[in-house]
C-alpha cells in the first residue's frame, strides 16, 4: 500500500495528502499549522469594532418594538440584502418587460396557452423546503457557537472564583490574567481559519492587554516576548500555549501547598472545558456548510425566480383582459416571492460566520469586556471582617 505524508488541520483532525493542497490558495507551514490567507478581510481598528458592536447591541433590542417601527429600519434587516441582490433586479425587470410588451400589442401570444400547461409551483415547493431546512441548520450552528462563546466566559469566571478564595492574591491574579489572555487570543486566532476574523493582535489583543478591568496587563512584556514566536493573527497556537500556562499555574499552586489534589483536578477540568469550547468555535469556523449545498440553493433560486416572473407576467392578462391595477398587484406578488427566496438564503448565509464584522454577528467585544469586568469584581471582592458581638442572645439552637 502506498504511503502518504499528511498535514493536520487545527482541531478538527482533518488529514490531507501533502500533494492535495489547493494550488490557488496561499497556504504554507507556519507554527505547526497550515496558514491560510483569510480572504483579504481588513483589520478594523478597535474604534471601528466598537462602533459595529454598539450598533449590533442596539439591533438586539429591536425585537420587542411594534411592527410599524420594525418596518422603518433598514440596517440589520433583509431589505439591505434584497435591494442590492442582482437576482431580484433581474426578476423584476423580466416581469416589467413582459407586462410592458403586453400593453403594446392587441393579440394574445401563443406562449400564453403553452404556459398554462406548466406548473411552476412544484419547483417553488421544493425550493421552499430546502431554504427553510438551510436556515434551520445555520441557526442551530449559530446558537451552538454562541453557546461556545458563553461557555468560555463561564469557565473563566469559575476559575476566578476559586482563585480569589483558594489562592494567594499574586498567584490567583496571575492565573486569571493568563486565562483572560487566552480568551482574547482565541478570538484573534480565528483570523487564521474559515472566512477570517476582524479581530487582530494589534487592534484587539493589544488593546485589552493594556486597557482592561484588571489591575495589571494581561501579559507582561517578558511573557509577550516568550509568546512572540507565535503569529497570533494567523494561528490558534498562542491560545493553546496560554491555556497550558494556566494548567502550569494550577499545578504549581498545588505543589506550593495552596490547594489540594481535588481542587487541582477541579481547576484543570474547568481549564480543559474552556479549551474544548474554544476548539468547538475553531472547528465550526473551519468547516462551514458545504459549498455544494449552497451552490445548489443558489442555482435553484436563479432558475426559479425568473421562471416565476415569466409565469406570473404571462398570467396577468392580454388583449382586452389586461389592466394596470392587476399588473401592479402581480408585480407585488413577484417582489414578495423575491423577498422570500433571497431573504431566506441571505439569512442562512449571514449566520454561517458569526465571528465576522456583520451587524448580525455575535457580540465578541461584549463577551470579552463582560468577562474582564466580572473577573475584576471577583478578584477585588472584599467581605467585611467578622466581629463577635458579646452579650447578644441570637435564639438559635
Amino acid at each position: 500500500m502506498a504511503s502518504h505524508v499528511y498535514t493536520s488541520g487545527y482541531s478538527s483532525g482533518l488529514l490531507l495528502p501533502m500533494g492535495a493542497l489547493p494550488k490557488d490558495v496561499d497556504e504554507r507551514r507556519k507554527n505547526g499549522v497550515i496558514e491560510k490567507n483569510p480572504g483579504g478581510r481588513e483589520n478594523l481598528s478597535f474604534q471601528e469594532l466598537a462602533e459595529i458592536e454598539k450598533e449590533r447591541r442596539q439591533i438586539l433590542l429591536r425585537s420587542d418594538l411594534p411592527f410599524w417601527r420594525i418596518l422603518l429600519y433598514f440596517n440589520g434587516t433583509s431589505l439591505k440584502e434584497i435591494v442590492t441582490d442582482s437576482l431580484v433586479l433581474t426578476t423584476l425587470l423580466i416581469y416589467v418587460w413582459i407586462r410592458v410588451r403586453a400593453h403594446t400589442i392587441d393579440y394574445v401570444p401563443a406562449a400564453v396557452a403553452m404556459l398554462e400547461k406548466t406548473n411552476i409551483n412544484i419547483l417553488g415547493g421544493f425550493l421552499s423546503f430546502f431554504l427553510v431546512l438551510f436556515v434551520n441548520q445555520t441557526n442551530d450552528r449559530f446558537l451552538e457557537m454562541y453557546g461556545f462563546s458563553k461557555a468560555c466566559s463561564g469557565r473563566i469566571q469559575d476559575i476566578a472564583g476559586v482563585a480569589r478564595t483558594q489562592l494567594p492574591p499574586e498567584v490567583g491574579q496571575k492565573l486569571v490574567r493568563h486565562f483572560n489572555a487566552a480568551h482574547v487570543a482565541g478570538y484573534v486566532g480565528l483570523n487564521a481559519i474559515g472566512m477570517g476574523s476582524p479581530y487582530s493582535k494589534t487592534f484587539f489583543f493589544d488593546h485589552y492587554n493594556a486597557d482592561n478591568k484588571l489591575v495589571t496587563p494581561l501579559l507582561t512584556p517578558e511573557e509577550l516576548k516568550v509568546l512572540s514566536h507565535h503569529d497570533m493573527d494567523h494561528s490558534g497556537l498562542c491560545m493553546k500555549e496560554l491555556v497550558t500556562w494556566c494548567q502550569q499555574d494550577v499545578s504549581n499552586a498545588r505543589k506550593d501547598g495552596h490547594i489540594d489534589t481535588n481542587q487541582e483536578k477541579l481547576l484543570h477540568s474547568k481549564i480543559l472545558d474552556f479549551r474544548a469550547a474554544m476548539d468547538g468555535m475553531y472547528d465550526y469556523t473551519d468547516q462551514p456548510p458545504h459549498f455544494f449545498y449552497i451552490h445548489f440553493l443558489v442555482l435553484l433560486s436563479a432558475l426559479y425566480l425568473p421562471l416565476f416572473a415569466i409565469d406570473t407576467a404571462y398570467a396577468g392578462g392580454w388583449g382586452a383582459e389586461k389592466a394596470i391595477g392587476l399588473d401592479i398587484l402581480q408585480g407585488i406578488i413577484v417582489f414578495l416571492q423575491c423577498i422570500f427566496v433571497v431573504g431566506l438564503r441571505s439569512l442562512g448565509t449571514k449566520m454561517i460566520d458569526p465571528y465576522g464584522d456583520d451587524l448580525e454577528d455575535l457580540s465578541v467585544i461584549n463577551y470579552v469586556e463582560g468577562t474582564l469586568e466580572i473577573c475584576a469584581t471577583i478578584m477585588g471582592a472584599k467581605q467585611p471582617a467578622n466581629k463577635e458581638v458579646s452579650g447578644v442572645t441570637t435564639g438559635l439552637l
